[in-house]
């Protein structure tokens, strides 16, 4: 997918209704940075950022001069999207550390970007500078992503926004995370309610419902192997045969010239896929995001599936979910 093909679904997701923009910062796809002020060119109101960068491949000070330009270009609706990363592996980088090191970015980020004279000492960075040369125009919300308990904390402490990152959100689990969030912020005297908290979901929107489901059976199958036994209970045996599939399959999850072991189809069922996804019809995804937001949420941040149709691009599966949420998320309004 090229930039320009980028630039018209940013705009269409705007158009559509969304309140935020976060772009994915994956080892060895198109630089979330320069995608983030593209959309920033095209749009007027929605916020843009990283969904989610990480605190391996940029040193913070590239972080803080990337979303001062952002928030300069946007006027002031850029935020900061950071968890652990994805990719790093590939690239032969070790996510060591991660909660010191997410937690010093943060840091030192905040700092420059207010314009202060920045002397930071940690055990990961060590910097000593007159801070930007040109500082941020306004204050940049961040927001930690994360399934683990212990950024979860470190969200409650730091954070404006937590990404909740359990794809198969229960009471029990939604529980959870928000007991950790409350550790955090206790931790450190803060009132939990300053927090914004969001599930996030993924998304994939047709008026052909057979088709969304299908679309997003991988996906289904690669959120079953990393939840372990905190996902859906499953025969051992047909989770071994999902599990084999899937490591006859290749390519990205998300990627839509990925190749799906043809058994996916059948071993993954509707009831799985839902565990994992927001997903159908605009009606019917109206209705499964009135249920998330039902466990107790106000908002939920959406990871966007492309619908897959024979010889279709990402951009045009992209942009059929997008348009299909625009209707989806009207329809919720008035539910709600």
């Amino acid at each position: 997918m090229g930039a320009d093909e980028f630039c018209k679904l940013a705009e269409a997701v705007e158009v559509a209704g969304f309140d935020r923009l976060g772009v994915s910062d994956v080892a060895l796809w198109p630089d979330t940075y320069q995608l983030q002020i593209l959309a920033a060119q095209v749009t007027s109101q929605i916020m843009i950022g990283s969904m989610v960068t990480n605190p391996y491949t940029r040193h913070p000070a590239v972080h803080a001069s990337a979303l001062a330009t952002l928030n300069d270009v946007s006027n002031c609706r850029a935020f900061f999207g950071i968890g652990i990363g994805a990719g790093l592996e590939e690239i032969g980088i070790d996510p060591k550390r991660p909660l010191t090191t997410i937690r010093e970015t943060i840091a030192v980020v905040r700092s420059l970007l207010s314009g202060e004279d920045t002397v930071f000492e940690g055990s990961i960075f060590d910097l000593k500078t007159s801070g930007l040369v040109v500082p941020s125009l306004g204050l940049v919300p961040v927001a930690i992503g994360t399934r683990s308990p212990q950024v979860m904390r470190l969200a409650g402490e730091l954070a404006d926004i937590a990404l909740v990152g359990a794809r198969n959100l229960t009471h029990d689990s939604v529980a959870n995370y928000k007991k950790w969030l409350l550790q955090g912020a206790d931790r450190v005297g803060r009132n939990v309610s300053e927090v914004m908290i969001a599930p996030r979901v993924t998304l994939c929107v047709s008026e052909d419902s057979e088709l969304a489901h299908s679309s997003v059976k991988r996906y289904a199958a690669h959120y079953l192997e990393i939840v372990g036994e905190n996902g859906p209970k499953l025969e051992q045996a047909k989770k071994n045969a999902i599990f084999n599939a899937l490591s006859r399959s290749s390519g990205w999850y998300f990627d839509h010239n990925r190749f799906d072991d043809p058994e996916l189809e059948t071993l993954v069922d509707t009831e799985l896929v839902r565990e994992f996804a927001i997903v159908g019809s605009p009606s019917e995804v109206s209705e499964q995001l009135k249920e998330v937001l039902d466990l107790g949420f106000t908002q939920i941040s959406c990871n966007l599936a492309a619908v897959r149709r024979p010889g279709g691009s990402m951009a045009e599966g992209l942009l059929e979910t997008i348009n299909g949420s625009a209707t989806a998320l009207e329809k919720l309004r008035n539910i709600r």
